[in-house]
């Protein structure tokens, strides 16, 4: 590579003696490096995008998604897979932690250990709640950074989804990193996405990056299911007179500028920070409050607009 890089370098250095007839040396060959281009481009485009395949003995995937970090996402996916699980109990659910460089659905879901390995060289996920949840996190030690280009990242996501034993899922619910780069990618076109979760606080600029999260999925041809508004609200414990601290009713206004829904609103409350903090989400350990109940129903809304999958 770097004896290449040296050849193309010294190529470009033309000499002032000749300039004429190196310059039309040099029109002739620039125009030969566009035909290779051009033929390259049109070999790649005859590709087409990666073929889709789907996760062994997963039924539907689910991905929670913000375009922006600090809105909330991973605590909002953490009790919507809870809630899914809690409205049917017929149902299977796993969680994968797709964000390789911050994972924190091992501290969430009160796990800690390594993977263990089937006679297939699978990964057996790790299991809270009645919940099958893989991350990063298992992989590495609680303190140490990722410090990984990209293509390290995107191999790390596929051993996440494809060298796991995921036994028998209705739902997987994959808590995505914040924004619209390589790994929202890879995963929108590598594997059938039945629907995507929008999380956005009321907040303009968190808005702003919302946006363009719906529109990615959007232009990869995955449904987006609905936006949902975190931290709408404070009540104040003492006195419960209520302040939008992040402003009111953004998301609703967004939702109706792209044409989706809102699938509910989660208050911006202690225990909800709180439950997650000490490893038990509020939908397990407060499944009568308010903000339990907020993402209840939330999960429902989900399901009424997932397509029924193939038996």
């Amino acid at each position: 590579m770097a004896a290449a890089w040296c050849r193309a370098m010294r190529a470009v250095r033309v000499p002032c003696r000749g300039a004429c007839a190196a310059s039309s040396s040099g029109s002739a060959s620039s125009s030969s490096r566009d035909e290779v281009l051009q033929d390259k481009r049109a070999r790649i485009l005859s590709r087409g995008l990666p073929k889709q395949k789907p996760i062994e003995g997963v039924k539907q995937v689910l991905v929670v998604a913000s375009g922006k970090g600090g809105v909330g996402k991973s605590t909002a996916a953490v009790n919507i897979a809870l809630a899914l699980a809690a409205n049917d109990s017929k149902k299977e659910v796993g969680l994968l932690d797709a964000d390789i460089y911050g994972p924190s659905i091992p501290k969430m879901m009160n796990l800690k250990g390594n993977p263990e390995l089937t006679p297939k060289n699978l990964m057996r996920p790790l299991k809270n709640y009645g919940i099958a949840c893989m991350s990063m996190g298992f992989l590495i030690d609680e303190t140490a950074p990722v410090v990984w280009r990209g293509l390290m990242v995107m191999s790390a996501v596929e051993k996440l989804l494809r060298q796991v034993d995921w036994g028998q899922l209705d739902y997987l619910v994959i808590d995505m990193p914040p924004g619209t780069g390589d790994v929202q990618l890879s995963i929108s076109q590598n594997i059938p996405v039945a629907g995507a979760v929008i999380i956005s606080t009321p907040q303009d600029v968190a808005l702003l990056d919302a946006r363009k999260g719906a529109e990615m999925f959007r232009k990869v041809h995955v449904p987006v299911l609905g936006l949902v508004q975190n931290m709408s609200v404070f009540q104040c414990p003492k006195c419960k007179h209520e302040t939008h601290i992040f402003g009111a009713d953004g998301v609703r206004d967004l939702a109706k500028t792209l044409g989706l829904d809102v699938l509910g609103d989660i208050p911006l409350h202690v225990n909800i920070r709180e439950t997650c903090d000490s490893g038990q989400p509020v939908v397990i350990s407060q499944p009568q409050s308010d903000a339990a109940k907020a993402y209840l129903k939330i999960a429902m809304e989900i399901v009424r607009r997932l397509q029924v999958p193939p038996a």
